[in-house]
């Protein structure tokens, strides 16, 4: 198992780059094609008849024009750099401008690829359209493979020499371990922690994560078991406290979470690690 096609999403924030270099060096080292999936999303009907809309005075037709041609001006130099880093790299790779409703594009893109770079969401930056939460949730929860979100903030030069797998032995963290397994493979060290494990036939057994630890074995991949007790502090904050603690540069973890009434509801470990990454988390659901 190994990815041989990585999807990255771009736009014309200020993050595209930092992403595009953690999808470059990981096409790189696992020899894939790269696609990068930029999305002009437009506007709907609220757009034209709220109280307040720019571009006042013109068609809807002529409204949408003008955002196509500023979306298209604005994505040019990322395809430039793009392109450009293709070359630099000998990659292979493509370039995709897509219409449409951001989480949807990409969702239905990511079915194709082995892996999809999105990021997180800067609550600082004004809002513009969909936000990177909505994509990530989006593409998770729907496009039935994996994604690895990068976070708003930091660089990120080396992703997966030193991987923390969160374990719960539940099915989300089942699927996450199996999904990571080219990069587990090529990792310097592997951790896994279980937090407050449960014991039992459904739990972690008599020797908390050596199953999973065990049958990472025979795939090659060395991994040390480790578990924490920890009351009173939640399981998302006290797995990126261990991983700063063990100087992880990836998270491995299963995303939970199910619609109700058209609204995602994420469990507690996903929506910390969604908030609050410091390091590039790989989720699978």
């Amino acid at each position: 198992m190994t990815f041989k096609d990585i999807l990255v999403h771009v736009d014309a924030g200020p993050r595209t780059k930092t992403r595009l270099a953690a999808a470059v060096g990981l096409a790189r080292q696992h020899d894939a094609h790269l696609t990068a999936v930029g999305i002009i999303e437009m506007p709907n009907a609220e757009y034209f008849y709220g109280s307040v809309m720019p571009l006042a005075g013109l068609a809807p037709a002529q409204v949408v024009d003008r955002i196509k041609e500023r979306a298209v001006a604005e994505m040019g130099p990322v395809e430039t750099s793009f392109r450009e880093l293709l070359q630099r790299e000998g990659l292979q790779g493509e370039w995709r401008l897509i219409e449409g409703d951001p989480p949807t594009i990409l969702a239905v893109n990511a079915r194709y690829a082995d892996l999809t770079i999105v990021g997180q969401t800067d609550p600082e930056l004004p809002a513009r359209g969909a936000s990177h939460d909505a994509i990530i949730t989006t593409t998770l929860m729907s496009s039935g493979r994996p994604v690895l979100a990068i976070p708003f903030a930091g660089e990120f030069p080396q992703i997966g020499e030193r991987i923390l797998v969160a374990w719960n032995a539940g099915r989300e963290a089942t699927r996450a371990v199996n999904d990571a397994l080219p990069l587990l493979k090529k990792a310097k060290a592997v951790t896994i922690l279980a937090i407050n494990p449960r014991q039992g036939a459904t739990g972690h057994g008599e020797r908390v994560s050596a199953d999973i630890a065990l049958h990472l074995a025979r795939h090659g991949v060395r991994a040390e078991a480790a578990h924490t007790v920890a009351e009173g502090i939640a399981d998302g904050e006290t797995l990126l406290s261990f991983a700063s603690d063990v100087g992880a540069d990836l998270i491995v973890a299963g995303g939970y979470g199910h619609s109700r009434a058209r609204e995602l509801v994420f469990g507690g470990v996903t929506r910390t690690l969604l908030a609050e990454m410091t390091v590039p988390v790989f989720l699978s659901h």
